[in-house]
């Protein structure tokens, strides 16, 4: 039997994928062939992703939305599935992140990671499964190493990640009998996104990661998506509640520098 990464006449769903690694998943899904259609709170970064992605010859479009808002999510995937069809895969990567330790941020900046990376995951799952190819469908959650790797100054992603990686293997439980497969995927140091510029600051501290890293490299946002196109594919028909680390190894070594890292800053602002 011959299995090719073929998505024509597939529709892909990339929650956050108007920048950074989910929007490098959108156009890898968009490469081949899937109709894609993107989500985020930015209606300028939208407009401009729907346009790249239909400059790569895929059907495309966008809306947008707060992650929070169960109510506005139902909504705009709903506008997706009148347009589109039933959803083949969908990748949920919105999240919210920054460095402070946990004396040393509000209640508010808590809730407000645990809203968006937890709630928001839980918002796109309730609002996705009524649109969802039964059996088929192949659901997508990006989680970080924080789910199961504890950093200092990383409390709330910690605690907001580890949620969406539960919440990915009970779904995997409750939908698997319908044939909706959900997995979790946990990317590593991605080379060119807002994430690692907040992590890693500076060039001499980059440099460190990527050392860290046992393949010696950053990643790059194709090797997320293409951990996402085998998932969505037949390939990846017998996988279901896995949370599988994208990182080079480097979550083997308890991610190395940037736990150092981090630790320096905690030690820098607790009194």
């Amino acid at each position: 039997m011959s299995i090719t990464l073929d998505f024509v006449d597939k529709t892909v769903l990339v929650i956050g994928g108007t920048s950074g690694i989910n929007r490098g998943i959108a156009s890898l899904f968009a490469e081949h062939g899937a109709r894609v259609a993107v989500a985020s709170r930015s209606q300028e970064k939208v407009d401009d992703t729907v346009a790249s992605l239909k400059n790569l010859g895929a059907q495309s479009m966008g809306f947008t939305v707060d992650v929070r808002d169960a109510e506005a999510v139902k909504k705009g995937v709903m506008e997706v599935h009148e347009n589109y069809g039933e959803l083949d895969v969908v990748v949920s990567g919105a999240a919210g992140n920054f460095v402070a330790t946990a004396m040393g941020m509000s209640a508010n900046g808590f809730r407000a990671v645990v809203d968006i990376d937890l709630m928001g995951t839980f918002h796109v799952m309730q609002a996705v499964y009524p649109c969802l190819k039964k059996p088929g469908a192949s659901v997508i959650n990006i989680s970080a190493p924080q789910a199961f790797i504890p950093m200092e100054a990383q409390s709330h992603v910690c605690a907001a990640k580890a949620g969406v990686d539960m919440l990915t293997r009970t779904l995997a439980m409750e939908w698997g009998p319908e044939g909706i497969r959900v997995n979790s995927i946990v990317p590593g140091p991605i080379e060119n996104t807002e994430g690692m510029k907040r992590l890693a600051p500076s060039a001499e501290i980059l440099e460190q990661v990527k050392e860290s890293v046992p393949l010696k490299r950053l990643g790059s946002t194709e090797d997320i998506g293409n951990a996402c196109l085998f998932l969505g594919s037949p390939m990846g028909d017998y996988i279901n509640g896995a949370v599988i680390p994208v990182d080079g190894g480097w979550s083997q070594n308890g991610t190395g520098v940037m736990r150092s890292a981090l630790s320096d800053f905690a030690q820098g602002t607790v009194k």
